[in-house]
């Protein structure tokens, strides 16, 4: 499959694929995730370094696809590390994405069927959710691009209006004192910190699509799409642990959401706010499953040198069948922590030995 002039996005549309792929289930389950790995208030800091931790990898990510402009991470690979290695490492990134498609749909069911479709069968709200973006995939990477600058700004002006209206409960003490046990228990919550910024590695394959002035921009929407989830994530940890406090956070399962019934605004027409969580929530997670699901088809679709479209119907009941596995809440954790640490193989090592061999052979030539 080769890029077309049709295919082709702006600088602002990569941004707004990379923002909405990052802001997923980190919202909902970063606070609790790092508070039990840190056991202080100083998560903030944790969460700070993981993001610079990112942009570093982002950045790694963006000077290897920049070395193969034209080029997706499936195509170039195998210039670097020879046909059949690449082609395994083709594989094994199409196997992440569509992995990745799977745990956020199956995450979307669970906290969905918990808060707001109490009793409704797991697949009955999994299957009109990825029947609706096969239906958005199928148009290309424009309808996706176009889509996602609709969620982005409900997204941001939602989440800052819930956030904010929570400051009747917040607890400034429920934070201190910063660093009171030492830099040991934040340095702790680090790894998992990072975790929640899986997404540069989009960057793989949105550089082919970019057009060819918008290339050289690619560093700086890749620090800019990291800086926007970071100011997200940071609020987010801020107000739940200012709220609940670290004690009460470790015992719920969702934070952010229980954070968001906690209050309530007598006179409004709407009193309880965590259905606006959960609407931009869901928004999120439809963005990073439609983009991960497009960019596995994708990499088979090249792979195979043909049309994308058998491939898009091929993964689909592959993803269901992933997202169905979990048999509990636990397992579903389970399994994402698996691929948050495939992912810092893939993602994290992978790319600095494919831009230095890159960068060798280009030398030797």
């Amino acid at each position: 499959m080769i890029i077309s002039s049709q295919d082709k996005i702006s600088s602002s549309q990569a941004l707004v694929i990379l923002v909405n792929y990052i802001l997923a289930t980190g919202i909902l389950t970063l606070p609790r995730a790092s508070v039990e790995k840190v056991k202080t208030p100083d998560v903030w800091i944790s969460v700070f370094l993981g993001g610079i931790i990112a942009m570093i990898a982002g950045i790694i990510i963006v000077k290897l696809s920049q070395q193969f402009p034209e080029k997706t991470f499936y195509q170039y690979n195998q210039e670097i590390v020879g046909k059949w290695l690449g082609w395994m490492l083709s594989l094994l990134i199409i196997s992440y994405f569509f992995t990745i498609s799977a745990f956020e749909v199956r995450t979307m069911a669970e906290v969905t069927s918990l808060f707001l479709l109490e009793g409704t069968p797991t697949w009955a709200i999994i299957l009109p959710f990825m029947w609706v973006g096969l239906y958005l995939v199928s148009s290309g990477i424009n309808s996706i691009a176009r889509l996602f600058e609709i969620i982005f700004p409900i997204t941001f002006v939602i989440f800052l209006l819930v956030a904010f209206l929570s400051f009747g409960i917040f607890e400034l003490d429920n934070l201190r004192p910063v660093l009171g046990l030492g830099v040991t228990p934040m340095l702790k919550g680090i790894k998992t910190a990072t975790l929640a910024f899986l997404g540069p590695e989009i960057m793989l394959l949105l550089v082919a699509f970019m057009k060819p002035a918008d290339k050289t921009k690619a560093v700086r929407i890749v620090l800019v799409g990291l800086i926007i989830p970071l100011i997200f994530y940071v609020i987010t940890v801020v107000m739940v642990i200012g709220a609940l406090s670290i004690e009460g956070v470790v015992t719920r399962t969702w934070p952010t959401i229980e954070l968001m019934r906690s209050f309530e605004i007598p006179g409004l027409i709407f009193e309880r706010f965590e259905s606006f969580l959960l609407v931009i929530w869901i928004m999120q997670i439809f963005a990073t499953f439609t983009i991960t699901y497009y960019a596995a088809a994708l990499g088979l679709a090249q792979l195979f040198q043909t049309n994308i479209q058998p491939f898009l119907f091929g993964l689909l009941p592959v993803i269901y069948i992933i997202a169905m596995t979990p048999k509990n809440i636990n397992d579903l954790f389970k399994f994402g922590n698996l691929i948050g640490h495939a992912a810092i193989i893939l993602f994290g090592i992978l790319p600095i030995f494919l831009l230095i061999i890159s960068k060798l052979k280009g030398e030797k030539a």
